[in-house]
């Protein structure tokens, strides 16, 4: 686990973009470092070893979660290239693909997302989670963990994290309903519901989706880093109350602070369409190269 502040030269950030699928790109990114690191440090060195806090949202709090959950050893449970393997092996199940080329299954499909519910039902990411993560919970982590979702019932963001949940029993959620939570996308993976008790026994519900809703880096703009933000203020609140508890209200160092912020790329833009073929289109032509493919 990564030192505390206070015996460190350098306090470290990594932050995960969200971006579905395309978390693959930050897990194949991670799965390098992690190899250069275990040339330096040996083989059992793991990307957790090297963050003072580790942020993530939508899939890139999967990734976050996956990299922090700790074994029976008390170790890292999955290695960086276990992820990026995840994503191989898992993700045609997560996101079930209808062929586009079938124009009555696209059109219904279409017809069908518009009015009754998101696009993927979400079980099998569910089941897979409860599976690899059990029961562990957020102050379990091996380093300090961010995740922000979104309260579709209260209309606020909830930023999950290690910290927290040490020092609110009704924060300490389970990593599996933290990673349901943070990639619920509106339109593609149902909300999540789950439940918590305070330190009284009193019930406290949680009504989530996506946490890009709350904090992401998109399109990786100065105006879009909200994720970074936040994980910059979590470290530094972290960072002035264990100076103040050993050494008092002194000053923090910005300049010892190092931030990794790993994006998961972006949708490539392709010109499809031109204004000479597009005037010789009917109907049926409109509907299916203008609605049902830009659906998808």
């Amino acid at each position: 686990m990564a030192s505390p502040f206070a015996k460190r030269k350098i306090t470290t950030v990594l932050c995960i973009d969200g971006g579905g699928i395309r978390g693959i790109i930050p897990s194949t990114l991670l799965a390098f470092l992690e190899t250069k690191l275990q040339e330096l440090d040996g083989p059992n060195a793991r990307i957790a070893d090297y963050f003072d806090l580790i942020a993530g949202t939508s899939t890139g709090g999967l990734i976050a979660t996956m990299l922090t959950t700790p074994n029976q050893q008390n170790r890292p449970s999955f290695a960086a290239k276990d992820i990026s393997n995840f994503y191989l092996e898992h993700s045609p199940k997560i996101f079930p693909q209808h062929s586009r080329f079938n124009f009555l299954a696209s059109m219904g499909n279409s017809i069908k997302a518009a009015f009754s519910g998101p696009k993927y039902d979400g079980k099998y990411l569910r089941s897979l989670t409860n599976q690899l993560l059990q029961d562990t919970t957020l102050k379990q982590t091996l380093t300090n963990v961010l995740i922000p979702a979104f309260d579709i019932k209260l209309l606020q963001p909830v930023i999950f994290s290690t910290n927290n949940a040490k020092s609110d029993v009704a924060k300490n959620a389970r990593l599996a309903d933290v990673c349901m939570s943070t990639s619920a996308a509106p339109t593609y993976l149902p909300a999540h519901y789950f439940e918590t008790k305070d330190a009284d026994g009193k019930t406290r519900t949680f009504d989530l989706i996506d946490g890009g809703v709350a904090a992401s880096n998109p399109v990786r703009t100065i105006s879009s880093f909200r994720l970074t933000l936040l994980a910059i203020t979590q470290i530094t609140k972290d960072m002035w109350k264990e100076k103040s508890e050993i050494v008092g209200n002194e000053a923090i160092d910005c300049r010892r602070t190092l931030l990794l912020s790993l994006g998961a790329g972006a949708a490539k833009h392709e010109e499809k369409y031109n204004a000479a073929a597009a005037s010789k289109w009917g109907r049926i032509d409109w509907l299916y190269n203008g609605g049902i493919s830009g659906a998808f």
